[in-house]
């Protein structure tokens, strides 16, 4: 079942709407629940509130395998603050981008997780925390199990947009400190590119943080995704790929 709640993001003044996805039965399992914080909770579970018209099919997807909470906020749709929200570095991609991600990224830690494990069944330990996300949501997932590795064990960073930042972003994974226990899913699309030498870049983009991400000790899953598009239709087909990655789900 996807709930759907207004929550306040107190560093930015803004309420916004979160998508919550809990097993059918988790008022009577008795069970605690691993947790999958994502962005873009709008594109994950429905056509009908996703930005394009098609979703993730999330809802499906664990309706098959109700073995986890995702908590999803929504996006800012306003003008170009997702990409601010998004980014935790300043860019000088699409005119200029003063990211305030790791702002964000603090108030997730700080406010909104405390506030799911506190009413919701999870597992709060980082073994069975995770974050995920797809393009901008992939970069801050990417940065997020680097920066705060003593909350998040696992990242799913499906198509992460790391070409608008690779300088600051290689230099915080070579600062990092990740625990052994590290996972992280990486993926690009064949079709993502505009021609080869573009093509190109991405690749050696996605494998230098692979092998930034692996001599800090992670175990990395980089996925090429043949003919594969920077949407949500593409990603959805990864998803038993990445969680089975990421968990071990049988």
């Amino acid at each position: 079942m996807v709930e759907t709640f207004i929550t306040h993001i107190t560093p930015y003044g803004l309420d916004r709407k979160v998508f919550l996805y809990l097993p059918d039965d988790w008022q009577t399992s008795g069970k605690r629940y691993p947790v999958v914080y994502m962005f873009d909770g709008h594109n994950l579970f429905f056509d009908s509130t996703a930005t394009y018209g098609t979703c993730w099919g999330l809802k499906e997807y664990l309706d098959a395998h109700p073995q986890a909470i995702v908590a999803a906020p929504e996006c800012n749709h306003e003008g170009n603050r997702r990409l601010e929200e998004y980014c935790p570095y300043r860019s000088d991609w699409f005119d200029g981008i003063n990211g305030t991600g790791k702002t964000y990224i603090g108030w997730l830690v700080r406010e909104f997780k405390p506030w799911i494990d506190a009413h919701y069944p999870t597992l709060p330990d980082r073994l069975h925390t995770a974050i995920g996300g797809s393009s901008m949501g992939g970069l801050m997932s990417l940065y997020a199990v680097a920066a705060y590795n003593n909350v998040f064990s696992k990242a799913a960073c499906l198509s992460p947009s790391v070409r608008l930042c690779m300088p600051a972003l290689t230099a915080d994974l070579q600062i990092s400190l990740l625990r052994p226990d590290t996972r992280v899913y990486l993926s690009w699309g064949e079709h993502e590119a505009n021609g080869q030498h573009q093509l190109a870049e991405y690749t050696d983009n996605a494998l230098t943080v692979t092998r930034l991400l692996n001599e800090k000790g992670a175990a990395v899953y980089p996925y090429f995704q043949m003919e594969g598009r920077h949407c949500e239709a593409d990603w959805r087909t990864q998803l038993d790929r990445c969680f089975r990655f990421l968990f071990g789900w049988e």
